[in-house]
């Protein structure tokens, strides 16, 4: 199966970019790098569909990183209905379904200071819908 990008990190991204066109883009990131390749990621192409379901958006998105942490919490709300994500790491926190999409300590080895991660579902691979989050341009 050819690797690529689920269709809801493609629509993420690029609301990303429409709501921030100047930010940093350092830390993003969508494939795997080296160190992810080792590693079970929703960096790595999925093997039976090829799909890559996990962006980091980097912190810096207005060169406040404080605008992260609340785009990290807004897409955590978003999570609860929208169905297409799995899960959001950021500033050495994680929220999940698993969680009840509240905030918990996150004890991986990256902290995710630097970054927002998002990882997607597979029901994201063919969705490439709106993301209503108010500082990605949706409706509050």
């Amino acid at each position: 199966m050819k690797p690529r990008l689920s269709k809801s990190v493609i629509q993420f991204r690029e609301q990303a970019d429409d709501a921030y066109p100047d930010r940093d883009r350092r830390s993003d990131g969508t494939w795997a790098d080296a160190r992810h390749a080792t590693q079970k990621s929703d960096h790595n192409p999925c093997p039976n569909t090829g799909y890559v379901r996990a962006f980091d958006l980097d912190a810096s998105l207005d060169g406040k990183n404080a605008t992260a942490h609340y785009l990290a919490d807004q897409i955590r709300i978003n999570a609860k209905s929208s169905k297409r994500i799995a899960y959001v790491i950021f500033n050495k926190r994680i929220a999940s379904k698993r969680t009840l999409w509240r905030w918990v300590k996150y004890r991986g080895t990256n902290p995710h200071i630097s970054h927002i991660h998002i990882s997607f579902t597979k029901a994201g691979d063919e969705d490439r819908s709106f993301f209503q989050i108010p500082l990605l341009g949706g409706k509050s």
